[in-house]
């Protein structure tokens, strides 16, 4: 059997991460609070939520809306933010088919942390770009994804597109 290596080093981030209490700072609080967007991601700014791109994504263009206010249930949030939150998921959509032409997408949210949920208590919605084929051997027998685009190079083609 042949031994691969892949590196990722830009990965050690993450796992260090994992491993520390994730609740110790709301990124969804505490990115837009900075004021640094390109150092942030965040690649728009509406009234109530914002679109950001996944620091770990699943695959290139991941983004996530989320509104400004600390919720953590999608039962909580007002309609006017929903609306908005909504609104912009579909121009992510539209903006993601002009710069990589996807064949489908993912898009929800997950609630709780045995839903899935990384940041469990801001409610969060994923768009996450997919292709025919986009899923092979490399997540199915190494539990590795690969990414063709750097997360700058993401941020570049997305941001203010809206």
């Amino acid at each position: 059997m042949a031994n691969f290596r892949i590196w990722a080093p830009w990965r050690l981030a993450y796992v260090k991460d994992a491993s520390k209490d994730i609740e110790e700072e709301c990124i969804f609080c505490a990115k837009p609070a900075q004021d640094d967007d390109a150092a942030n991601l965040i690649v728009h700014r509406g009234e109530r939520s914002f679109v950001i791109l996944n620091l770990f994504p699943y695959t290139n263009g991941h983004l996530m809306v989320a509104p400004y206010s600390h919720i953590g249930r999608l039962q909580e949030i007002g309609s006017e933010t929903l609306a908005e939150m909504m609104a912009l998921a579909q121009r992510a959509m539209d903006r993601l088919e002009q710069v990589y032409d996807p064949h489908g997408y993912n898009v929800g949210f997950n609630q709780g942390r045995v839903a899935g949920a990384g940041v469990e208590h801001h409610i969060h919605m994923h768009v996450v770009p997919r292709w025919g084929g986009d899923t092979n051997f490399m997540p199915v027998i190494a539990d590795t994804k690969v990414m063709p685009q750097s997360i700058e190079q993401s941020y570049e083609a997305l941001k203010g597109a809206f």
